[in-house]
């Protein structure tokens, strides 16, 4: 008898392992090799322990116990409570330039190698020149605003 409780617990400790791999971790990671392998294990001792006979029932049983579960984890909708549903339909920096315009003159806070700091009224922005090195307070002028990307040349 000890040795039914140690293969079902086996197989189905490989099998639990399994699904969850599938579920929750996602990729190939030791959570699955070791469901993997103790299923395996289990199935191997059913041959070991009772013959071809029995062990080819205790693989096509697990095999389709495996099969049953997975089907099942996914059908059910049970594992949606733990998963994260929401999107997030924001934009990263969404509404940066607003309030500024082509022919807008500022004054670089840093030296520009294309990319620095200028400010714009009391505020700074991230700006780039078209490849020219710009000095640190040197007077700046916008020449394109591409989405949040800010171009400037020097107004000098």
């Amino acid at each position: 008898m000890i040795e039914w409780i140690t293969i079902a617990s086996l197989i189905l400790f490989g099998i639990g392992l399994i699904v969850i791999e599938i579920i929750f971790v996602p990729g190939t990671t030791i959570v699955g090799i070791l469901g993997f392998a103790l299923g395996g294990y289990g199935i191997y001792l059913g041959y070991d322990y009772f013959g071809s006979t029995t062990g080819h029932i205790i693989l096509v049983t697990s095999v389709l116990l495996a099969f049953t579960a997975i089907f099942y984890s996914f059908k059910s909708g049970v594992w949606k409570r733990f998963s994260n549903d929401s999107v997030i339909s924001s934009k990263v920096n969404d509404g940066l330039t607003l309030g500024l315009k082509e022919g807008d003159v500022g004054e670089s806070s840093s030296s520009l190698k294309p990319i620095g700091k200028a400010l714009f009224g009391d505020k700074e922005y991230e700006v780039s020149s078209r490849g020219n090195f710009i000095t640190e307070k040197q007077s700046v002028k916008i020449i394109k605003i591409d989405k949040n990307k800010i171009y400037v040349e020097s107004n000098n």
